[in-house]
């Protein structure tokens, strides 16, 4: 057993099955280490955003990802899927290398500087620990069993990302044997707090005339969506999801309103999330989208995730969400009049967003939406599919959907950097069995298209379409949103080049389309089903100044939203 082999069987036994990776030859003891485990697949990248993302999207699903990069111009920039990572509660582990012992000593001794080094050899596990909860600097194999497993378990318990950086000759010099296995701290509530929490949540649900379950993505990630479904079912409140937390639970049930996306959500979950006097909010990470509910419902509001309770006003310590949403369920389980029944009202749909096109119309963000959804449906293909949706206009567009599976839609929806949606294809494919159909805005996908290469050389059959319209229409809508009038003009910094997408699929192996009308897309869909072992890359031609409807309510404050960031007089 040496320490490259120490770090596999850790990562092994907590069920990664694959590890995602640009050389370096830093880290090539352990790379080696990796194509000798049989247990253990290495996935190349083609750099090291690619490699983060992947591994990102591959724990959504498994409950653990690893990206393997070299030190310095590698971890740099993995440290951007690491943020992501910590901000939207995903375990992933960044393993890095760095100069040995010998040339740490050279560098301090006689100011050499070793390649890819700032002249600060910890600066690397410096930076990463403000998005880890572990980041540890491996230098003595008599030390690595004990640092490697401290950093593991805490990924395991906080479902949050870890750094781990070995030097280049201790990869190989032997350390003890595993011992036992390793799993996540069980953490526990002060019951006094959680006792007066749950009867000040239950008085607030008891007096409100509309109460609803808001969940966000952390039931999924602490492995609560059993629990929630049953709060669900005892209570028979409605629920919503946050974007970042959509499917969390399965759709379609009668108490599902649509997911919550503030203004941008369909005309029904907006309508009810508008009469909600008593929002609550279940392991949700509430973003500037819900800026128009914190605004009108904050001091009405209970909270409960992973850093904080919250009920009205009044905060209460030392309580997990696991304990908060059972304890719940066992006060609505006392109560027989629960649960109640509910059913929606009856709201018609945004006409601007359901009016129907003919054959062979142009294509907009809502027209794609309306005919691809349907195609979904009717090819009995849902279930076997995993939509990943771009922070793009159709993360919004497409968070209106009804009627998905559990764990079948990803959107990097808090943390939102561009490109993540197709780097992250490769992992939810790995992980989840599924097919990925991304939904990439074209500025997003200009950022990470290397990341078709990998897919084609994982024969994988991701189908990444790209809403071309040569902006960042999302970025145009927030900076000035008369832009998309007819007389209006995007701002030259916010205007994309035109790319060959046909070329592009070409050159990285992978099946091409140019989509301009609803008939090219019925053709184009029916040849995508059929493939098997290679992505498509599909150029979805869409005009410049579409704004999506949903997009316009988000990027056009209500009157509450804006009186409460005093721009009303």
């Amino acid at each position: 057993m040496n320490v490259a082999d120490y770090i596999l069987a850790r990562l092994k036994q907590a069920g990664l099955g694959h590890v995602f990776a640009v050389p370096g030859d830093y880290a090539s003891p352990f790379l080696d280490a990796l194509d000798d485990d049989p247990a253990i697949e290495r996935v190349p990248n083609i750099n090291e955003l690619g490699s983060g993302y992947a591994a990102d999207g591959y724990a959504r699903f498994k409950g653990i990802g690893a990206a393997c990069v070299q030190y310095g111009v590698g971890t740099m920039s993995a440290l951007n899927c690491a943020a992501g990572s910590w901000v939207e509660r995903v375990p992933v582990a960044i393993i890095s290398a760095s100069p040995s012992t010998n040339n740490r000593l050279l560098e301090r001794q006689q100011q050499i500087l070793f390649h890819h080094s700032t002249g600060d050899v910890e600066v690397n596990a410096k930076l990463f620990a403000h998005v880890t909860v572990a980041s540890e600097i491996v230098s003595d194999p008599d030390f690595a069993p004990a640092q490697i497993d401290r950093a593991i378990t805490a990924m395991l318990t906080f479902r949050r990302p870890i750094y781990l950086e070995v030097l280049q000759n201790v990869w190989t010099q032997a350390c003890a044997d595993p011992i036992g296995s390793l799993c996540p701290v069980p953490q526990t509530s002060n019951a006094t707090y959680l006792a007066k929490a749950i009867a000040a949540t239950w008085g607030r649900i008891l007096s409100a005339e509309q109460p609803v379950l808001w969940f966000g993505v952390e039931i999924q990630r602490f492995g609560l969506q059993d629990l929630a479904q049953k709060l669900v079912d005892v209570s028979g409140l409605p629920f919503t999801t946050t974007s970042l937390g959509k499917t969390v639970l399965d759709e379609a049930q009668p108490q599902f309103i649509g997911t919550y996306a503030g203004p941008a959500s369909p005309a029904l979950t907006r309508t009810i999330m508008g009469a909600c006097d008593c929002p609550v909010a279940l392991g949700a990470i509430i973003t500037d989208d819900y800026l128009d509910i914190m605004a009108a419902r904050y001091a009405d509001m209970v909270s409960c995730n992973d850093e904080d309770t919250r009920v009205g006003i009044d905060y209460f310590a030392q309580i997990t969400l696991a304990d908060f949403l059972a304890a719940l369920v066992a006060r609505f389980e006392e109560d027989d009049a629960f649960p109640r029944s509910f059913e929606a009202p009856d709201v018609p749909e945004d006409t601007d967003e359901t009016t129907e096109k003919g054959t062979g119309h142009s294509l907009t963000y809502n027209v794609f939406y309306r005919q691809f959804s349907r195609w979904l449906k009717h090819e009995k293909l849902i279930d076997e599919s995993v939509l990943i949706l771009g922070e793009s206009t159709s993360l919004y567009v497409w968070g209106n959907l009804m009627g998905l599976p559990r764990d079948s839609f990803v959107a990097q929806a808090a943390w939102g950097s561009l490109g993540h949606e197709t780097g992250c294809a490769l992992g939810v494919a790995l992980a989840s069995g599924k097919r990925p159909w991304v939904i990439a805005g074209d500025g997003g996908f200009m950022m990470i298209c290397q990341e078709l290469s990998s897919l084609a050389r994982a024969k994988l059959p991701a189908v990444v379409f790209v809403m071309s319209n040569q902006g960042y229409a999302i970025e145009q809508a927030f900076v000035d949103i008369k832009a998309f009038t007819p007389e209006g003009a995007f701002a030259p910094f916010d205007i994309l080049p035109d790319w060959d997408y046909l070329a592009l699929a070409k050159a990285f192996g992978a099946k091409g389309y140019r989509v301009k009308t609803t008939d090219q897309l019925a053709t184009a869909l029916g040849e995508i089903a059929g493939l098997t072992d290679v992505p498509a890359l599909v150029e979805l031609v869409i005009p410049p100044k579409d704004l999506a409807p949903q997009l316009a309510r988000l990027a056009a404050p209500p009157p509450v939203l804006r009186k409460y960031h005093g721009l009303e007089e």
